[in-house]
């Protein structure tokens, strides 16, 4: 196992994380890890599966996805702690791919994605992370948090399922609430999982296991090469999907990096974790998994429920998934999908962020906040897209943005002296870009002033073109009567760019 010790931050917010060579040395730490990482793995399964369905492949391609990833990405990812396996939003991505063109196209698609990602990630695109407002970050969690809360409730709620699942659902509720109150040397969804499964064995009760997601594996995942001609027709085929994957993986991943990052006051390494994401596509493709990206779920259950904090759990999360499926596997298959669900619910309820739902904290939020919150919720839930919601949340914060800091320009004006020698100044305050813009040429006199005009620019600056455009319409409306117009106070950077642009934008 490689010790990565991470770079001290120079932002004091943020504290050391423990390394993998302090757990080591620590039995106490060693414990927490290998424990988190196997309720981790024994949560991935069924996961892992469900996606595998949805994607329309062999369940194995999932759990060998899952694996890989989670081994890949514990070595090459730049957030300790954090879980990648198989999605369901890449499988959705993708799932086309399987069903129209065949499984060779669709190893493809996952290889060609991961390569993208590697692209991406050597772009600096990770970077772009700082322009998510915190607003979006709150509607993420909080979707995230929901998404997780419904997916379980085709167990709760399909057809057939026997009364003895809530019950049992609940016990594992009660379980997972009491026991961190009691002891934190072991992990509650461990407990939960262990008794739910001892009581269903003991009583014989007949209730949905694991082993009905679909059938586990019994070999080793082998290297694959997809059978597909390296041509600018494959390419047309799988090249859009590839780039959907690649987009929505980084995206699901960098934002839930950033989740633990707050939930543990550490810093991680974006931009390794994309290149760690592309990495593990690819090797995910090429021994035959269906790829996958970070795992809110699953680093949830790894980073609150079972307190993990280095690499060392998100590594044993995939060996114990392996040796669970190949060598437990009859064990593994009697485990109740009820313990799971309870486990997820518990998961969702300590994700959603409910100080954001407060009627104090939305009294004292703005408003356009608030709205951009609700936008990436409702998108995201809507669309089942963390991808789409994120995006239009982001969107939403940059219309709200745009339209506040529009209201923040002034204009004033001032007749100095008289007859000939008379001057109207004006002092232009604020940041000039295409919004606050606009509006600039109906702030002036142009018929009531004298023939000489100074526009002092001192206290604004000029961030685009449009700001450039519409200094120049001003300009021409005084020219036209006749009158001088000179432009000062403009600093370096703006004067350079008015310099480059004015009188290029046509009029």
């Amino acid at each position: 196992m490689t010790v990565v010790t991470p770079p001290r931050d120079r932002d004091s917010r943020y504290r050391i994380e423990p390394t993998v060579l302090q757990a080591l040395r620590s039995p106490r730490l060693l414990t927490r890890e290998v424990l988190a990482g196997l309720v981790v793995a024994l949560a991935l399964i069924p996961e892992a599966i469900a996606f595998s369905i949805i994607a329309g492949v062999d369940p194995r391609l999932g759990l060998f996805s899952s694996f890989i990833m989670a081994v890949a990405i514990a070595f090459l990812g730049g957030r300790p702690a954090m879980i990648t396996a198989a999605t369901g939003a890449v499988a959705l991505v993708i799932a086309p791919v399987a069903r129209e063109h065949g499984m060779d196209h669709f190893l493809a698609t996952v290889i060609l994605g991961g390569l993208i990602q590697i692209v991406l990630a050597a772009l600096g695109v990770a970077k772009l992370m700082r322009f998510i407002p915190r607003s979006v970050m709150v509607g993420f969690v909080n979707a995230l948090a929901i998404l997780i809360f419904l997916s379980q409730l085709p167990q709760l709620f399909g057809e057939g399922i026997p009364w003895l699942v809530y019950p049992l659902v609940a016990v594992g509720l009660g379980i997972l609430y009491l026991v961190p109150r009691l002891t934190k040397a072991v992990p509650a969804p461990l407990v939960a999982i262990v008794v739910l499964t001892a009581a269903v064995v003991l009583f014989a009760w007949r209730v949905p296991t694991v082993g009905d997601q679909g059938e586990l594996p019994t070999s080793l995942p082998e290297l694959l090469i997809p059978a597909v001609p390296l041509t600018l027709e494959t390419l047309r085929i799988i090249g859009p999907y590839a780039l959907g994957l690649a987009v929505v993986g980084l995206l699901e991943s960098l934002m839930t990096a950033k989740l633990v990052d707050d939930i543990t006051d550490t810093h991680s390494r974006k931009t390794r974790e994309a290149f760690g994401q592309g990495c593990a596509n690819v090797l995910s493709g090429a021994f035959g998994g269906m790829g996958g990206c970070a795992m809110i779920g699953q680093t949830m259950i790894n980073v609150k429920a079972s307190g993990a904090r280095t690499r060392i759990s998100t590594f044993l999360a995939g060996v114990f998934l392996l040796v669970l499926v190949l060598v437990l596997g009859d064990v593994v298959a009697i485990i109740p999908m009820a313990a799971l669900v309870a486990v997820m619910i518990m998961v969702s309820v300590a994700t959603f962020d409910w100080r954001s739902i407060r009627p104090s904290t939305l009294r004292r939020m703005p408003k356009s906040e608030t709205a951009v919150m609700l936008v990436t919720v409702i998108a995201t839930v809507w669309t089942n897209n963390l991808a789409i919601g994120v995006g239009l949340g982001v969107l939403a914060a940059m219309v709200m943005f745009a339209r506040r800091v529009a209201h923040f320009v002034m204009v004033d004006r001032v007749v100095e002296g008289e007859g000939d020698a008379a001057v109207a100044r004006y002092e232009v305050s604020g940041q000039l870009f295409f919004a606050s813009s606009n509006d600039l040429t109906t702030q002036f006199e142009y018929a009531d002033d004298p023939d000489r005009v100074v526009i002092d620019m001192s206290r604004s600056h000029v961030w685009d073109a449009s700001t450039v455009a519409a200094l120049d319409a001003v300009v021409a409306k005084y020219g036209q009567r006749g009158k001088s117009v000179t432009i000062e106070g403009l600093n370096e950077v703006a004067a350079a760019f008015h310099e480059r642009l004015s009188g290029s934008l046509g009029g």
